[in-house]
């Protein structure tokens, strides 16, 4: 009785410290965010801030749509080189959905190298177009990784 108590109580501190770990990295991602309206009154005021697109290329093909200025990078390629984003100046990195799911993979790999003028836009590109922001057709190019769509070899 007394060793299953032991348990059940070092099985419950595991789950409050896993708990508070993860409250406090997604209180340090927040501190890194930038909101929809916030972007908009910064690229308003002529402030300097680059802008990245790391969109999933299905979700900018189903909205062939961007942010006025941003410059897309698929989220492989800024992952496997966190370069392609200055150190040295403000950027914001932004998604579709509106959990912003890849911004924040996107940031958690910035801020683990020591870059610390990058945010991600919470709402993603979701919340930008809902709220009647400006946006722009997208004229680049779009690539697949034949990697992960090709089938396993035998």
């Amino acid at each position: 009785m007394l060793l299953a108590l032991i348990v059940l109580i070092a099985i419950a501190g595991f789950g409050i410290l896993g708990w508070r770990k993860r409250k406090n990295l997604e209180s340090e991602l927040e501190r890194h965010s930038v909101s929809p309206q916030e972007l908009h009154a910064t690229m308003d005021s002529d402030q300097k801030v680059l802008i990245f697109d790391v969109r999933q290329a299905l979700d900018l093909l189903a909205y062939p749509e961007q942010i006025p200025g941003a410059r897309r990078v698929s989220p492989e390629d800024v992952l496997a080189k966190p370069n392609i984003i200055p150190k040295d100046e403000d950027a914001v990195v932004y998604c579709t959905c509106p959990s912003e799911k890849t911004s924040r993979r996107v940031l958690r790999r910035a801020l683990g190298l020591g870059f610390t003028r990058v945010r991600f836009l919470r709402g993603g590109f979701t919340a930008w177009k809902g709220l009647g922001f400006p946006v722009e057709p997208f004229r680049g190019t779009l690539t697949f990784s034949s990697a992960a769509a090709a089938p396993p070899t035998a």
